[in-house]
């Protein structure tokens, strides 16, 4: 199985303008029905696919929190609930295992003349998915706080962080200068894997399925994070990367690892946090001493096909898509997201992704990543509440992940 690995800066930047779509020209009639998440990035597309609607086309849009719940048991019936499911790297494993998506070779082929090779995601040779913005999570720096405490240079590693925590905090500027995403579940297990990939470390064994977590980089990285802890909100398992941004935007921070996509509010001085957005630079996630690692797995955003439809209704639906993320989204909302889109030109809210690109790892698109991701956010709680060492803890995330894996029969 391949998978995105790397996107480069230098191939963002060299993208270059296609002619623009004069209006949503779908050829023949059909249903689209999309389920997608729901952030500003993805308005902006479903604005442009809603608008698809008419000459024989219906159009409906459920843009939902829920979507990764939902998209298998949509997509398993026959004919399927939804045509279009908008995916990310761990969204997309579950829908190939179950058989739910369709290759696009033949789609693309017909309607897909605007997309660049890096958009088309292949899987043993065909393309399943198309990807269309880029994201993960990179530090958000209070430039005016690093100034009054004397800190002259970025962080670059994760140790320099805590260097620079602790001078802020001894300056007596801000006690809890740290914010990140220590939510139980997805959260803390992205978290975990974002060191874990700093670290070097390895998710499987070679060629298998086989945890490997539980390893010299897997403590490494629990006890990196547990560092961390000593300067972020004490009750810092309640806070999600939602709780975050708003801790950002109320200035009750000066370090943060947040998300690309949550830059554009975080850095608007005409938006709702004019005075800490003058203030907030964006730079890449750090690395781990000198590994220069990039401490945040890449995802890229994108869209399939549901295999349960009518070849129309593919058809219709590839094509309401190829309007959504038409190159004029990039040239009319370039700050909406760090888009892989023809022509876009990254602006000021996607430094800090760009930054990451070089070297940096993508989170893994494997069959059974989504059953370590969640072995991770279930199991890792103990640790960071004082009740297991790391390794206890590493011991009952292989435990949980092989009970699940071999449920799903990727272990005997």
């Amino acid at each position: 199985m391949t998978r995105l690995s790397r996107i480069s800066a230098a191939a963002l930047l060299a993208l270059a303008p296609a002619a623009a779509l004069a209006e949503c020209g779908i050829e023949g009639d059909g249903s689209v029905r999309v389920l997608a998440n729901d952030f500003n990035a993805l308005d902006l597309v479903m604005e442009r696919v809603n608008s698809c609607a008419g000459d024989g086309v219906t159009v409906s849009v459920n843009q939902t929190e829920e979507h990764k719940n939902l998209q298998v048991p949509a997509l398993s019936i026959n004919p399927a609930e939804y045509t279009v499911a908008v995916i990310a790297n761990n969204s997309l494993p579950p829908l190939l295992n179950a058989g739910l998506a369709r290759p696009l070779d033949d789609l693309v082929a017909e309607y897909g003349d605007q997309l660049t090779d890096q958009q088309l995601i292949r899987i043993d040779g065909k393309i399943m998915a198309v990807a269309f913005m880029v994201n993960g999570q990179h530090l958000f720096i209070r430039q005016d706080i690093f100034d009054e405490a004397g800190i002259e240079e970025m962080p670059a590693t994760w140790e320099e962080v805590l260097e620079d925590a602790q001078i802020i905090r001894d300056a007596g500027l801000i006690e809890y200068p740290l914010v990140s995403s220590y939510a139980p579940g997805w959260e803390l297990a992205e978290e975990f894997i974002n060191m874990y990939s700093a670290e070097g470390g390895q998710f499987f064994a070679p060629g298998s399925a086989e945890p490997a977590v539980n390893s010299p980089e897997g403590i490494a990285a629990l006890e990196m994070m547990k560092a961390m802890t000593e300067f972020m909100d004490p009750d810092y398992l309640t806070i999600g990367s939602l709780e975050g941004s708003k801790m950002w935007g109320a200035g009750e921070a000066a370090i943060g690892q947040l998300w690309a996509s949550q830059a554009g509010p975080l850095i608007d001085t005409e938006g709702d946090y004019p005075e800490v957005a003058a203030e907030t630079v964006l730079i890449a996630a750090p690395s781990v001493a000198d590994k220069g690692i990039p401490g945040a797995a890449l995802f890229w955003d994108g869209f399939s096909i549901a295999q349960n439809i009518s070849d129309e209704d593919a058809a219709a639906s590839f094509q309401a898509m190829m309007y959504g993320i038409a190159p004029e989204l990039a040239q009319e909302e370039p700050t909406g997201a760090s888009w892989m889109i023809e022509g876009y030109e990254p602006t000021a809210n996607a430094v800090g992704i760009v930054a990451n690109l070089e070297g940096g790892v993508a989170y893994p698109t494997t069959p059974f990543m989504d059953l370590m991701h969640s072995a991770l956010g279930t199991e890792l709680v103990d640790y960071f509440q004082g009740n297991e060492s790391a390794e206890q803890a590493l011991e009952g995330v292989e435990a949980a992940y092989t009970a699940a894996a071999q449920e799903r029969g990727f272990l005997n």
